[in-house]
């Protein structure tokens, strides 16, 4: 209310009391005349406010307001035109919204709001046929009683969603399908769903051919083996210039087995998302037979190998591939340490997990390197890889060990300082002894 309606209120009020007194003075009953005036307003302001409420109840959007007198049609004409403007904005408003869902209904991948606790609140097109979501029914269901796989599950939950996810689709095995989440607002989820049927396929030939690949070859390379062994077991019948170069040959043969043996290590790990020899594992005993093994390895080198381990601790997963996993570790620090370095070898538990670190006082790997060194067949030097017989895949065996058992590698290295290798389990994986 402006300054000239207040006063305009103010004058009618005092003109009302006048024409009261001055019917009291006539009537010689002023009270009575001040409350027949009064009693006359107060009914006349609960007649406009009766107004008011019937036309806010049941006007439609193009209504004009009732008609009013002095303050009252001031405030029939000002809610009226807030209401226009309200009902301009919310229009805009729908507008956008109406294009926002129209532009990712034209998109083939699907696009998923949920809220923070994972129930479905809206969903484009493609969400229907990737995952086979109905509308309305499944509005306000939970993602998780609409996607049931395991590692969904675990991936929705823990919400840790730097890396994607990839799995069947449920409403068909033969489709897969990337889950990519992000959180935004108040701890609201934006999910995004991509077929990725052709690229898996890609990836799946990639793997068969390899595998197949791989044995073909071991039985012509078992062949040559064995002639080459024959003929250097007979090496005083060969000529003597024959001889190193029947050396090479096997030596050569046997690079080339440890390499068939880590491909097929791999498609192996690659087959199947968790192992099928899933019983608790003595990491304690498993790492003092490694440890065994790389001073074994060392040999002359004389590396001072110390090996801290918590009895108690236990792991659920595959004795031969944990194995496998902690022993490329251990001989990667064995063989890339300079003569008489240190190797220290560390299990054990808190809050966040189990881990098992092993750290080397060698070189040390540029930062540069460290994002790839778990890619196949990369090499941080092919010259010095070479000399030490390694294939480039121990790293991602180890990563591929540990993705089946809940697990995460962690690099770190400083220059001329030596390299650290951190596996952390997840606390599901623990078994107390």
């Amino acid at each position: 209310m402006n300054y000239n309606w207040r006063g305009a209120v103010i004058r009618r009020l005092l003109l009302l009391i006048g024409v009261c007194l001055l019917l009291g003075f006539l009537s010689g009953y002023y009270a009575w005349a001040l409350v027949l005036g009064l009693s006359l307003y107060l009914g006349w302001n609960l007649n406009q406010l009766q107004r008011l409420h019937a036309w806010l109840k049941q006007h439609q959007a193009d209504e004009s307001p009732p008609d009013g007198y002095g303050l009252w049609g001031e405030i029939f004409d000002n809610i009226y035109h807030l209401q226009r403007r309200d009902q301009r904005a919310r229009g805009r408003l729908q507008a956008v919204i109406d294009r926002f869902q129209e532009s990712t209904a034209a998109l083939k991948d699907a696009v998923i709001m949920l809220d923070r606790d994972g129930n479905l609140e809206w969903w484009n097109l493609a969400a229907e046929t990737l995952l086979g979501l109905k509308s309305p029914q499944d509005s306000g269901q939970s993602i998780g009683n609409l996607v049931r796989h395991p590692r969904f599950k675990e991936y929705f939950e823990q919400g840790k969603y730097n890396e994607p996810l990839e799995l069947p689709s449920p409403i068909n095995d033969r489709l897969r399908v990337n889950f990519q989440i992000t959180r935004y607002g108040n701890d609201d989820h934006l999910m995004l769903v991509r077929d990725v049927t052709r690229v898996h396929q890609l990836e799946q030939m990639r793997k068969d051919f390899v595998a197949n690949v791989s044995h073909e070859l071991r039985t012509p390379l078992t062949v040559i083996a064995g002639y080459l062994e024959t003929l250097l077991d007979n090496v005083e019948e060969v000529n003597p210039r024959w001889r190193r170069a029947l050396q090479q040959m096997q030596q050569q043969d046997r690079r080339m087995q440890t390499l068939l043996n880590d491909l097929l290590m791999l498609a192996k790990l690659e087959a199947t998302d968790y192992p099928a020899d899933n019983q608790p594992v003595s990491v304690d005993l498993l790492l003092l037979s490694i440890k065994a093994d790389a001073l074994a390895l060392s040999g002359a080198r004389q590396h001072r190998i110390s090996l801290e381990a918590d009895a108690t601790l236990q792991l659920k997963g595959s004795e031969a591939e944990l194995r496998s996993a902690f022993s490329n570790l251990v001989f990667n620090a064995v063989k890339y340490t300079p003569d008489e370095g240190t190797i220290q070898i560390r299990w054990w538990s808190d809050a966040a997990g189990a881990h098992l670190s092993v750290q080397d006082s060698g070189l040390g790997i540029e930062a540069k390197h460290l994002p790839r060194l778990t890619e196949r067949f990369y090499r941080v030097d092919s010259s010095r890889n070479a000399s030490t017989g390694g294939t480039g895949l121990g790293l991602a065996i180890v990563k591929h060990v540990l993705m089946r058992h809940r697990a995460r590698l962690e690099i770190s290295s400083v220059i001329g300082k030596g390299s650290t290798f951190t596996c952390h389990f997840a606390p599901q994986q623990i078994v107390s002894r």
